[in-house]
């Protein structure tokens, strides 16, 4: 039987069917606020189609309150014959939170600090590349979450100058032929993808620095959907896992259930 992982994001909500720790399936849907819990289920219901009936629970995280809800109120009503984990304050993670506020932690960002720690052991900082936001997360060598960085995402990034710019539009976010662009369009993209590269390793150098270590003795390991389009341009990278945060709702889901 397989767990279903569900990261409810701003923009986007990943679901993946794990089986032993690999995403076996994987889809990724815009986050609507307004979808109520009966259509959040028809979705679901649609997505899985005949693989429902391989499911033994459900796990879920999210960082958009009016959307958790509704999943709530959806897995009750619609699911109630499936076991299931929300990650929230009071859930078991595993993962000792050093912050000021442990509460305020984003429950995405646990999840991949847990599989970061679990997968490669500590320090680690994992640089997770959303839609609307490019966070950083640090784990020291105790496996603790120490703290981390939130920069705006590339796609929020690139709609805003689209938006403000008044002749800059929009963009595919792509590789430019050249960081030396030649119209206006991959000037937009060098901007964008040299300029996030840049930033990536400019944080992961200064809390490599603020943890007293040096480079080669911390893991940084690239995750998101957009990943792909940044990890290769930047050289701080050890690893590249794009379902990390499934992963850790998997392992959430097996210490809570």
């Amino acid at each position: 039987m397989a767990l279903l992982a569900v990261d409810i994001g701003n923009s986007h909500t990943v679901l993946g069917l794990l089986d032993g720790g690999e995403v076996v399936a994987d889809w990724r849907v815009a986050t609507d606020e307004r979808n109520t819990s009966d259509e959040w289920a028809v979705l679901l219901r649609g997505l899985l189609a005949d693989r429902l009936d391989e499911i033994d629970g459900i796990a879920v995280c999210a960082t958009v309150p009016a959307v958790l809800h509704e999943w709530r109120d959806m897995l009750g009503r619609h699911f109630p014959h499936l076991s299931n984990v929300v990650v929230e304050p009071g859930v078991r993670t595993g993962v000792p939170i050093l912050m000021d506020n442990p509460k305020e932690v984003g429950t995405d960002r646990i999840c991949n600090a847990l599989a970061a720690a679990t997968r490669y052991g500590g320090p680690c900082i994992v640089v997770d590349f959303g839609g609307t936001a490019t966070t950083f997360d640090v784990v020291n060598a105790n496996g603790a979450y120490v703290g981390g960085s939130i920069a705006p995402g590339i796609e929020i990034s690139l709609e805003a100058l689209g938006r403000r710019g008044a002749q800059l539009r929009k963009v595919e976010l792509a590789r430019p032929r050249s960081v030396i662009a030649k119209n206006t369009v991959e000037a937009l993209q060098s901007g964008m993808l040299f300029g996030v590269a840049a930033q990536v390793e400019g944080i992961v150098t200064r809390m490599i620095e603020a943890l007293g270590l040096s480079t080669p003795d911390v893991e940084v390991i690239a995750t998101g959907y957009l990943a792909p389009l940044v990890v290769d341009e930047c050289r701080c990278f050890t690893g590249y896992v794009p379902w990390l945060t499934l992963q850790g709702l998997e392992m959430i889901y097996r210490r809570n259930s």
